[in-house]
């Protein structure tokens, strides 16, 4: 890890603009590779956000809550979504609409451990999707998604010699990371992607 830090010294995990995004798009990549994700979310966004164009060229805002409550599931479905995201992604939506669900207010609180138990309270909400939410809705760096099978994969190269390893034994590798093990689990995904391989040096 120290190795990959320095290479990507001064790189910063992005942070979305609302915690409903983060969340809505932590649904989305529920149980698939992050590839197809990303294309799930490009068709999600350009079917349901704002559209308005700059110097001819079109650009799209992330869907709003008002937007997506009212949302057919058949209309989630086009976008390839299943049913049931669909159905999370919409009773979010309403129930911010109605005001029965506060996002935002997370913002105020420092307790990771209690933003968890708000995040996982919500319908279709479990722990990795929580924990995804926090890194990158709240910048919760000491958040750290162990269930991840990607970034277990990813943890194992680098220190287990590619040996499969359980989220337990994910865990316990980024204690040593301390306070921004979400931090590093982004850098070794950034290095993943850059083609960055595990080495001594």
């Amino acid at each position: 890890m120290t190795y990959v830090s320095r290479i990507l010294m001064g790189l910063k995990s992005p942070t979305t603009p609302t915690v409903f995004e983060a969340l809505i798009d932590s649904i989305i990549e529920q149980q698939i590779s992050l590839n197809v994700a990303r294309s799930l979310e490009y068709r999600f966004i350009r079917k349901f956000g704002l559209k308005f164009q700059v110097e001819k060229k079109d650009y799209y805002c992330y869907p709003t809550p008002d937007r997506l409550a009212e949302i057919p599931l058949e209309e989630f479905r086009s976008c390839g979504l299943t049913s049931r995201k669909g159905e999370y992604i919409r009773d979010i939506a309403r129930n911010v609409v109605h005001g029965e669900l506060d996002l935002e207010i997370l913002k105020k609180c420092s307790d990771t451990k209690k933003i968890l138990e708000s995040l996982c309270s919500i319908r279709g909400i479990g722990r990795w999707t929580a924990e995804l939410t926090m890194i990158r809705g709240l910048h919760c760096m000491d958040a750290f998604p162990a269930d991840d099978i990607a970034l277990r994969r990813m943890i194992s190269a680098w220190y287990f010699n590619g040996e499969k390893i359980s989220p337990s034994k994910a865990e316990e590798t980024a204690m040593q990371w301390g306070t921004y093990k979400g931090l590093a689990s982004f850098y070794l995904e950034v290095a993943e992607h850059c083609g960055i391989k595990p080495t001594l040096v």
